[in-house]
This record gives structure tokens, C-alpha cells and sequence, in this order.
């Protein structure tokens, strides 16, 4: 696996863990950040190299900063 990939799965398996500590459904945090299950799908299996707008769209979703989120990746 490249380190572009890595990144990805990195970034996505934090979005999850911290989703999931929230104890929101892929469902219902899509709703609250207006984006698409489907795509925090993606992004949580590490197959969307997302936008930095769509990055501080998820970081207010989870009621973090940009840097809290991307800590430790």
C-alpha cells in the first residue's frame, strides 16, 4: 500500500472512531454535516480523497478543529 492510501485509511478510521464515540450512525452523521451516507461511507473505508472544505465540514461535524482531527495521521 502507498502512503497516499495509508493516509486515507488513517484519516478515515479516525473519522469513524470519533463518529462512532459520538454515538452517531453513518446516517445520522451525514445528515448533520450535510453530505451524503454514501460518501461518509467512503471516506470512513478510505476510498474518497476528500477536500479540505469537506474536511472542516466533518471536524464541525464531530465538534472538533481541523488540527484535532488530523492529529496522530
Amino acid at each position: 500500500m502507498d502512503s497516499k492510501n495509508d493516509i486515507l485509511l488513517s484519516f478515515g478510521n479516525k473519522v469513524r472512531e470519533l463518529r462512532a464515540s459520538l454515538g452517531l450512525s453513518q446516517e445520522a452523521f451525514a445528515d448533520q454535516c450535510a453530505l451524503d451516507r454514501t460518501y461518509i461511507g467512503g471516506v470512513e473505508r478510505g476510498e474518497r480523497n476528500i477536500s479540505l472544505k469537506n474536511i472542516a465540514v466533518i471536524s464541525e461535524g464531530l465538534e472538533i478543529t481541523v488540527s484535532e482531527l488530523m492529529r496522530d495521521i
